[in-house]
């Protein structure tokens, strides 16, 4: 069975990604199966570099295991938003200080799209997603979903950004739709669907 670490931390996301990806033949991995190791200084400018910085790093601290060593995915994602010149972007996790409530960052938000028309609040959410295998990155992608930045937060679902992104297909917001509606549309669950169709190719 192949084996597959998913270098991430964030509840939240496992949980998506393992819905997206149980119904493939995998042992799915993650950071708590294996020694503590600090986290890497994530300072790509873009989606996709981050991605790679940390799927490297995660690939390097499985140097020395025995047996053969699982493929490792990391990805990086977050809120673009088009009149902040694609802020909060790469920093979405860290907008205004990494202790930040979301609640703080909704309303900074709202406070600098405040005097703007609608027509200016478009948004996106991106993920990119890097696989690397002993040091060489084998396989990449991102997906994105667009939308726009709601006028207040709404729904008490998904998690992140999601009470703020209207998404207008659904009329709703993704914190308003089930994780099902969510993972059918959003960023997170088109990259890890590609990420499951090559996996199944190789198996």
């Amino acid at each position: 069975m192949r084996r597959l670490l998913i270098a991430t931390t964030n509840p939240d996301k496992l949980r998506e990604i393992r819905a997206i990806l149980g119904h493939l033949p995998l042992q799915m991995l993650t950071l708590k199966d294996f020694a503590p190791v600090p986290e890497p200084d994530e300072k790509g400018t873009t989606f996709i570099e981050n991605a790679r910085l940390k799927a490297r790093y995660y690939d390097q601290c499985l140097d020395g295991m025995e047996g053969e060593r699982p493929l490792t995915v990391a990805e990086d994602s977050g809120l673009e938003i088009d009149a902040l010149e694609g802020d909060p972007g790469v920093l979405s996790a860290r907008f205004l200080r990494p202790d930040a409530s979301y609640p703080e960052r909704f309303a900074e938000i709202d406070r600098r799209l405040a005097t703007l028309p609608a027509a200016k609040r478009r948004a996106r959410f991106v993920c990119a997603v890097t696989v690397v295998k002993n040091g060489a990155i084998v396989f990449e992608t991102t997906g994105t979903v667009e939308g726009e930045i709601a006028d207040t937060p709404k729904g008490s679902g998904g998690f992140g950004y999601d009470p703020i992104f209207y998404y207008p297909p659904y009329g709703r917001t993704l914190a308003e739709v089930s994780d099902d509606e969510k993972r059918r549309v959003a960023h997170r669950g088109e990259a890890f669907r590609r990420l499951g169709t090559w996996l199944e190719r190789g198996m």
